[in-house]
């Protein structure tokens, strides 16, 4: 039992402290999978809007496919994005590999099918009410789908915060396409699996703190808003 309070003792010294260690990996923590998440909302909430909206023939497969690739396991995608960016690769020449830049792709490989799913559903409850009314106003396929996804901005937070959560807790993917090496391409996720097989507990515990609060306070930030947008709106 002491052993286990000094540990903890001694993690929470670091965040204190503002350990250098621990700072270089948890912006870089930041750094990349906030990339991965803007990407993700790019692609995957448009995407998610298009096939609530749309009906073209292969939609039921397309729809298979994006609810099947929200549990697609990270190490197989990360070992695509290997494949790809590795040297006989078709983009091997950008020398991307082992970089925070292969990490990035990763994970937003990881977290496009996730905000797509959900925006999905979020977007076609609201397109199942508003239908006719956008047919009567002879709205076009994109104008109903950006009507749309200006009028659910508040519930795709929800969409957003999924893509996040994910893209942070990441381990297998950023392993395979980054490297985990130190000073470059170690974030959380990596370096806590790291230093707990080297024994170094109280660093591991000190980024597992900051991993938490960090969802925490995004989860919480959302919430507020959504609130906030509750009252003003309706």
């Amino acid at each position: 039992m002491y052993g286990l309070a000094a540990t903890f003792a001694d993690a929470f010294a670091l965040l204190a402290t503002f350990d250098h260690r621990a700072v270089e990996i948890v912006s870089l923590s930041l750094r990349v999978s906030g990339s991965a998440v803007i990407l993700g909302t790019l692609i995957g909430l448009p995407l998610g809007a298009c096939l609530a909206v749309g009906r073209f023939p292969g939609r039921s497969a397309a729809l298979v496919t994006i609810n099947g690739l929200m549990g697609a396991p990270s190490v197989v995608v990360g070992v695509v994005v290997y494949l790809i960016l590795s040297r006989s690769g078709p983009l091997g020449e950008l020398g991307l590999l082992y970089t925070p830049a292969a990490m990035v792709a990763a994970q937003t490989l990881l977290v496009v099918p996730l905000m797509a799913a959900i925006a999905r559903q979020i977007i076609e409850d609201a397109w199942q009410r508003y239908a006719e009314e956008f047919r009567a106003m002879r709205f076009s396929w994109s104008q109903s789908v950006t009507t749309l996804l200006y009028d659910c901005r508040h519930s795709l937070v929800v969409a957003v915060l999924a893509g996040l959560g994910r893209a942070m807790s990441e381990v297998g993917a950023v392993m395979i396409v980054g490297g985990n090496i130190d000073h470059a391409t170690r974030v959380m996720t990596t370096a806590i699996a790291l230093e707990t097989s080297k024994g170094d507990l109280p660093l591991a515990i000190a980024l597992g703190v900051v991993l938490v609060v960090v969802i925490l306070i995004l989860n919480a930030f959302a919430f507020a808003m959504r609130a906030w947008a509750m009252r003003r709106y309706g």
